[in-house]
């Protein structure tokens, strides 16, 4: 690490943009390591050295704070043995989430929107920048679809474990009625591909179309066509983008996006084909239905692989998903 700070802090360093990016990268991955275990490690034997007085003095204020501190670092040892598991090629890097809206209407939108924002808390617990590409809003409330692009450690690796199919049940706040509703909102996670993975895509097979962007971004994304939809023919994937200011970012935006989801799905039927040969029984491909989340009668997210499960809908809705998350990827990697 001290050795990548000290190339940083060379007069040439930003000469060659792409190679500086790299060495950021790999910088930032390892302070993601080092940083939190040198803290634990002073937090550990500051607090060795004063427990013994502080029991004495029978300092109770201050001996709450001790093991709060406790609590603290075992969190953070707990991220850095989960983390651990991050051992797949594209785990370190930054992914794209795709939220879609199931049957249902209004109501579908409404949750697909709810998940958006539950995956923005949790992006920002962690620290990582949200990037919305791409929305699509409901006919009367929330969201057909939303691209998300989440940048930080490990974004794709944590993010994986949330690939698949979400189930509402609430009295819904659109029926008159108040009568219990049933809905779903899909979700697709993919990695964000560097320029040295080779991923074939020819011209001819692209179909690129521009709009006008809706929402917000002022007058100019408004009143120009620079939003942008990329078809991809043999795959059936279609990519937007309307975040950037240009047509010509949007596009280089709709590339980046394309290139991961060909990748994703290239490697979901590869992974697919493999458990086939070894008969392998655990299906956690998109479209599955990965976790419950009860509103009415009872307060109750499950998630139907790990079995883990929590009572405070409100937290998890509030981005307090890291159990799911954590679970997850101790059973599956």
């Amino acid at each position: 690490m001290e050795e990548l700070e000290h190339k940083m802090l060379q007069d040439t360093f930003w000469e060659d943009n792409a190679s500086a990016q790299k060495v950021i990268a790999k910088c930032n991955e390892l302070k993601a390591w080092v940083i939190p275990y040198e803290e634990s490690k002073e937090s550990l034997s500051s607090i060795k050295a004063l427990l013994p007085e502080v029991i004495e003095l029978e300092e109770q204020e201050l001996l709450l704070d001790m093991v709060e501190q406790l609590r603290q670092m075992d969190k953070r040892l707990s991220d850095m043995e989960v983390r651990r598991m991050l051992s797949g090629e594209m785990d370190n890097k930054n992914c794209f989430i795709s939220i879609n809206a199931g049957a249902g209407g209004t109501e579908a939108c409404d949750w697909a929107l709810m998940l958006s924002r539950m995956y923005q808390r949790w992006a920002g617990k962690r620290g990582w920048t949200v990037d919305i590409l791409d929305t699509v809003e409901g006919d009367v409330a929330g969201i057909k679809s939303m691209t998300i692009k989440f940048s930080g450690p490990y974004a794709y690796g944590y993010s994986k474990a949330e690939r698949g199919v979400h189930r509402l049940v609430r009295i819904s706040p659109f029926d008159s009625n108040a009568k219990r509703h049933t809905s779903f909102a899909s979700v697709d996670v993919s990695p964000e591909i560097d320029e040295d993975i080779q991923i074939a895509i020819r011209p001819e097979e692209l179909r690129i179309d521009t709009y006008r962007a809706s929402g917000a971004g002022g007058q100019h994304v408004n009143k120009t066509d620079s939003a942008v939809r990329i078809t991809h023919s043999p795959s059936g994937i279609i990519v937007s983008c309307q975040s950037e200011r240009s047509q010509l970012q949007n596009k280089e935006t709709c590339m980046k996006l394309l290139r991961a989801k060909l990748y994703e799905k290239e490697r979901m039927e590869r992974s697919a084909k493999l458990e086939e040969i070894s008969g392998e029984k655990k299906e956690i491909a998109w479209g599955s239905q990965i976790r419950n989340y009860v509103f009415q009668p009872y307060t109750l997210v499950k998630d139907t692989r790990t079995k883990f499960e929590v009572g405070n809908v409100e937290a998890v809705m509030d981005g307090d998903i890291d159990g799911f998350v954590s679970a997850y990827l101790k059973e599956f990697g």
